[in-house]
């Protein structure tokens, strides 16, 4: 029997800067009508079968002491997979973290990737949500939808305000939760407050989660806040670290395709280089339409240099003007998209964009920066950098405006990658898609 494991002990490392009073909820995966305190201090460990399990599988119990149990919520009880058949090809339990997990992307995501929309049919996943303490009964509210769904691939729900609870054992960081730009706060201003943010993730990811976690940051200015996490994660590679420009992908693949007359799948090769910011260049170079280069088939180079690029570059702000708040579906169908890149092979001869460290990159771009990039995978969650691309004057012109910026953000965050002082010298005030 495959039995859920729930433990009230803990160590004084699970518990590193908690707060008094407020617990790392766990759930377990099927569902009884037992009461719950709720703040009981838990540690959930859940296993598909015995010989699929991650972490210790817990010996048996009667069903009369489990029934007594004290947990969160109606996830408490022991159970049998094996009973089910169709369990027995699924693959072992993956834990997910998602931080700003009450928030609007996030409510569109969790049941994504609860679905087996993202990481396939046959992978039980655990997601571990990460709050604030303001935000800890819209968790508990999330949890609720989450059991209410009755997904059979979610085994493990846990909620907390802490990362060091919350990113334990995670092989999936998707990092989202970030304060938005507010009115009259200055990109200096947003750069630090955030970046504290990121920086204390980065620690805790380096003290708990797995050494080999794969991490994609979405909260912005995403690419400075992922080189704030990775400086701050010194054992996890710094290849595993990516911050969101699908997104942008995904919105010049839509303005190529309707300027074309065709589908969207007809578009590939499609690379966002540099800054998740108005500085972002589309490649309309490399890009092409039915396997056809895209300024063959489009043949007005004006629209393309000028109503194209700007397109992408704003389509964030202009969402905004029209809807009165910043993408959110369309932010997690490309969270989506970006973590099916790394678990799939890129089909042949196509690439998919993402911002990624620089150092060691073959296209003369700054090292130690997160830029923008086109890249390739095998399926195993790793990627490697495209190297049959072609840059002219007017690309290289523009990756190096993207390159300045990022530069200029980096000495602006030094103090919080341990390189110094900062010093902030932006060359412009470039609003971030989706920022308000």
């Amino acid at each position: 029997m495959a039995l859920s494991k729930i433990s009230t002990s803990y160590s004084p490392s699970q518990t590193l800067k908690s707060k008094p009073g407020v617990p790392f909820h766990g759930y377990d995966a099927k569902r009884t009508g037992v009461s719950f305190e709720p703040h009981r201090r838990l540690r959930i460990s859940c296993s598909v079968a015995p010989n699929e399990v991650q972490a210790p599988v817990a010996p048996a119990v009667p069903s009369d002491k489990a029934s007594n149990r004290e947990c969160y919520g109606v996830f408490c009880t022991t159970y049998d997979l094996r009973a089910d058949e169709k369990t027995k090809s699924w693959k072992s339990l993956i834990k997910i973290a998602v931080s700003g997990a009450a928030g609007m992307i996030s409510n569109h995501l969790l049941f994504k990737l609860a679905s087996g929309e993202v990481f396939g049919p046959d992978q039980p996943i655990a997601l571990q949500l990460l709050g604030s303490e303001r935000s800890l009964q819209a968790l508990e509210g999330v949890a609720m939808e989450l059991e209410d769904s009755l997904y059979p691939l979610l085994r493990e729900v846990g909620i907390g305000i802490n990362p060091y609870e919350v990113f334990r054992d995670c092989e999936w960081a998707l990092l989202i939760g970030a304060k938005p730009r507010g009115p009259g706060m200055e990109r200096a201003g947003l750069l630090d407050i955030n970046g504290q943010i990121f920086a204390e993730q980065g620690k805790a990811l380096n003290a708990v989660a797995s050494r080999n976690v794969k991490v994609i940051v979405v909260g912005n200015p995403c690419n400075t806040n992922a080189l704030i996490c990775l400086k701050n994660a010194p054992d996890i590679p710094a290849k595993n670290f990516h911050a969101l420009t699908r997104l942008d992908e995904n919105r010049a693949k839509c303005q190529l395709a309707m300027k074309a007359g065709v589908f969207y799948d007809k578009v590939s090769n499609m690379t966002i280089w540099g800054n998740h910011s108005t500085t972002q260049v589309p490649d309309f170079l490399n890009a092409k339409i039915n396997g056809i280069p895209v300024k063959e088939v489009i043949k007005d180079t004006k629209w393309l240099e000028t109503e194209f690029t700007e397109r992408v570059q704003k389509r964030g702000g202009v969402l905004i003007q029209k809807w009165g708040r910043s993408s959110a579906a369309s932010t997690a169908v490309s969270v989506v998209d970006a973590i099916r890149s790394l678990v799939t092979p890129t089909p042949e001869g196509d690439w998919f964009s993402s911002g990624v460290y620089t150092n060691g990159n073959p296209y003369g771009i700054a090292e130690d920066i997160v830029f923008s990039m086109p890249c390739r995978s095998k399926g195993d969650g790793d990627y490697e950098l495209a190297t049959d691309v072609i840059i002219d004057d007017f690309l290289r012109e523009r990756i190096k405006k993207s390159e300045a910026e990022l530069l200029a953000e980096k000495r602006c965050v030094a103090h919080l990658t341990g390189e110094g002082n900062a010093y902030c010298d932006l060359p412009e005030d470039t609003m971030l898609p989706g920022e308000q």
